[in-house]
């Protein structure tokens, strides 16, 4: 006995089997050669000197500015033999870590308070916070190194004397890496369903226990791109410890310009970059981990 409605059902089986091996009807499809132009500027300007930078950084200096290309490991194990950059990389990773985490207790505060309690002026708030960096970076570094001065009014009327110390560069990278860590944070908070912090409140919980239940979790993926977005470039800064520190507290960026340009040692110059971005993609791997797991629970 045939059962009732059979054919349509297999026909619908059937232009399901086509949907599925034809792909998404409805799915927009883009043509590859769209992506050459970025992927040609890539290989261009990102791929074509990373891999002058391998090649210099396992060749020997033969002159100076000379060098002779071969393949000698030599210059990383100089890097990791030597006390004088172990403490270097060091302070850099310490600086950095520290601006960071400083940058996040102050950026993630004025957030909040721009996203929960403001309305009417919650742009101009954005625009006044971002408004200054639309100048020079180094210039702005030169107004700091103005305001941190000996004879300045800080130093003359408030005693507070950091110029050319580890205090001057930690103001220095809070100051001007301070909107990179702002902007996804505000996102985050801007997108976050309030009316879950208002039920939390009405069934009891307290303001703080809201915070680390509610507030805290879910805009936590914003906060750990805002704090990875200004972690790198702080360890590689070189303007900044070279200005507000004086020479007396460099970095690895620091070490990289002396050895590239005063010594005209381009191999070692060439194995502390590699070294240096060996380092901070251990960073980047923790973050790729940490973004896949919250996609996995839906963040």
């Amino acid at each position: 006995m045939a059962i009732a409605g059979g054919e349509p059902a297999a026909a619908a089986t059937a232009a399901d089997q086509r949907v599925g091996r034809r792909g998404r009807g409805f799915a927009p499809r883009y043509p590859g050669w769209l992506t050459l132009p970025s992927l040609l500027y890539y290989a261009i300007f990102f791929l074509g000197p990373m891999a002058i930078l391998a090649v210099f950084s396992v060749s020997i200096q033969s002159g100076f500015g000379s060098v002779t290309y071969s393949f000698d490991t030599s210059q990383f194990s100089q890097i990791f033999q030597s006390d004088l950059y172990i403490k270097v990389f060091w302070h850099t990773l310490i600086m950095a870590a520290g601006g960071s985490l400083l940058t996040i207790a102050i950026g993630y505060p004025v957030c909040y308070w721009m996203a929960r309690y403001l309305t009417t002026y919650k742009m101009l708030a954005l625009l006044l916070l971002v408004v200054p960096f639309w100048t020079s970076f180094l210039i702005r570094t030169y107004a700091l190194k103005i305001i941190l001065d000996p004879n300045g009014y800080l130093a003359r009327d408030l005693g507070f004397n950091a110029l050319y110390t580890w205090k001057a560069v930690g103001i220095g990278l809070v100051y001007n890496y301070s909107p990179l860590f702002i902007m996804p944070v505000f996102a985050s908070l801007e997108r976050m369903d309030w009316t879950l912090v208002e039920a939390a409140t009405d069934l009891g919980a307290k303001p703080w226990k809201s915070f680390l239940e509610i507030t805290l979790p879910l805009t936590l993926p914003g906060v750990v791109t805002g704090a990875l977005l200004v972690f790198i470039p702080m360890s590689g800064e070189y303007i900044i410890p070279n200005i507000l520190g004086g020479g007396n507290f460099e970095f690895v960026g620091n070490a990289i310009g002396d050895t590239f340009s005063s010594a005209q040692d381009w191999p070692f110059g060439s194995a502390l970059s590699i070294a240096l971005m060996a380092a901070l993609s251990v960073f980047v791997v923790v973050y790729i981990l940490f973004a896949t797991k919250e996609e996995q629970f839906g963040a």
